[in-house]
């Protein structure tokens, strides 16, 4: 079955604008299945189109030539071009300047997986002559369509990732996990990093995966991993530049009872967690429920984040928290999740945020059977059903 994706829809309008399209986002999301969309609606609007994957060698082969010739060979291979891998073109973003500048008549979609190696590649400007989608997992709703009626408990075990609803067999599942965790590390990860760090970086990974959601310092996964603290926070900017990695700060406004510079981390997809800690359990068979239902909310949010929101956590030395503040315009909009809560009943972090921060208008409440809305002080406070966090920024 084959998932309709909800961003297509913005990808395709990009089809009659002149500047270049970027997808970005980690392995297997589905970049080339969405490229290859645009290209059949491309197709059925009369467009010529060209599609070169420079994963392949025989393809990449065909880049060996100056950067004037390959302007031309991308002018003329069709009215729409579509490159997968991108960063493996050489002076990348000197041939798309050369041929938008050039006013050449060709509509350039790309995509890469390594924000690093993408940006070595962009380096040279492309301000108005580019648009960047960050390409993200499917979310619940878009699992739903293949796994009906068990689309919540699907997704807490297996993720997002999209080839994996091709295969009705959970082994082999697990299997293609396994396969697109040695795939990053072989093809993103061992040409970045020292070889004999290669085993340092697992572990690290495996710390990230337990530790998810908890406040985690670089002091703490040096000792852990045996790396320096400095080494720790570029593996980390690596494992982020890479999309495989959301670092999640903390909120404040300057109070100096809050935490600063301090960070939680959300492996950007649950298989990939699962497949790191070896437990693919149901939810109500797991010891770490709490954590991958708040890693779930985090990841449905993450994927609505937008120019002038942000995600944030709150927590004080005490120890009072609030699992996400949603900030949008620079308004705070605290979000906590509770695996079990009575109707009507407002968590105690959720309460002393808003005793501090009184302006805040709205709060919620985010829970298996949530339903309905009370007041405290001057806040409507909103009790979700998890299915519906995906709904959150709506009511905004």
């Amino acid at each position: 079955m084959e998932i309709k994706r909800h961003i297509l829809a913005k990808l395709l309008d990009d089809l009659k604008e002149k500047y270049v399209t970027i997808l970005v986002g980690a392995r297997q999301v589905g970049k080339t299945f969405l490229l290859k969309k645009i290209e059949a609606e491309a197709k059925s609007q009369n467009l010529k189109t060209a599609f070169f994957d420079l994963e392949q060698p025989e393809t990449l082969s065909k880049f060996n030539m100056s950067d004037a010739e390959i302007v031309v060979l991308l002018a003329e291979a069709g009215d729409v071009v579509f490159i997968d891998e991108f960063h493996y073109l050489k002076n990348a973003s000197r041939i798309f300047k050369a041929l938008y500048d050039k006013g050449a008549k060709v509509k350039i979609f790309a995509s890469g997986s390594s924000s690093l190696e993408i940006h070595k590649h962009l380096k040279e400007s492309l301000v108005g002559r580019k648009m960047v989608f960050q390409i993200p997992p499917c979310s619940l709703a878009e699992i739903g369509q293949a796994a009906k009626g068990e689309a919540f408990n699907y997704y807490c075990r297996f993720g997002g990732l999209p080839g994996l609803i091709h295969f009705e067999d959970e082994e082999k599942k697990r299997r293609l996990l396994a396969d697109i965790l040695q795939s990053y590390l072989l093809k993103d990860i061992k040409s970045l990093i020292k070889e004999e760090n290669i085993r340092a970086f697992n572990n690290l990974l495996y710390l990230l995966a337990q530790s998810q959601g908890s406040i985690t310092s670089t002091a703490s996964l040096a000792n852990e991993v045996g790396l320096t603290a400095r080494t720790i926070e570029s593996y980390l900017e690596l494992l982020a530049q890479t999309y495989v990695n959301h670092p999640l700060h903390s909120f404040s406004l300057n109070y100096g009872n809050e935490l600063k510079k301090s960070k939680k981390y959300y492996l950007f997809d649950l298989g990939l967690r699962n497949v790191l800690l070896k437990n693919f359990a149901s939810l109500k068979d797991r010891q770490d429920a709490g954590v991958v239902i708040e890693s779930f909310v985090f990841l449905e949010l993450q994927k609505l984040l937008s120019p002038e929101t942000e995600l944030r956590f709150w927590r004080l030395k005490d120890g009072t928290e609030v699992d996400f503040i949603w900030v949008k315009n620079q308004e705070p909009y605290p979000i906590e999740v509770k695996m079990t809560s009575r109707p009507g009943e407002i968590p105690d972090g959720l309460r002393a945020f808003i005793n501090k921060y009184p302006k805040v208008r709205k709060a919620f409440v985010v829970g298996r059977n949530n339903e309905g809305q009370v007041r405290y002080r001057d806040t409507v406070v909103y009790f979700v059903k998890l299915e519906d966090a995906c709904l959150i920024p709506e009511r905004i």
